[in-house]
């Protein structure tokens, strides 16, 4: 399987958090994704671009705050999470970026 442009657009970054750290502990990776992308879609990304197995792909979207921004207030965007379990043997060290 090669690696498509579209992937790129469907995993935007990976989210390292202090929930995503002790995920990563269960062998599972967090993952900024498209809104449109589906579960489908985000495991043939994963797999292309990293060169792993996933096993299960959870996702979920996190609602956009009110905020105030300088004063004014504002609306932060609405971002889906991807958390992606991988199979065993397989790693992704996202702290060393791509």
């Amino acid at each position: 399987m090669s690696v498509k442009p579209e992937h790129y657009d469907i995993i935007k970054k990976p989210i390292i958090t202090e929930k995503a750290t002790l995920a990563s502990e269960a062998n599972a990776v967090v993952f900024q994704v498209a809104m449109d992308a589906t579960k489908p879609m985000i495991k043939e990304a994963v797999e292309n671009v990293f060169g792993v197995k996933v096993k299960a792909v959870n996702t979920t979207i996190t609602k956009g705050k009110a905020k105030r921004f300088r004063g004014r207030p504002g609306e932060r965007s609405d971002k889906k999470k991807a958390y992606v379990t991988l199979e065993e043997g397989n790693t992704i060290d996202v702290a060393t970026g791509l």
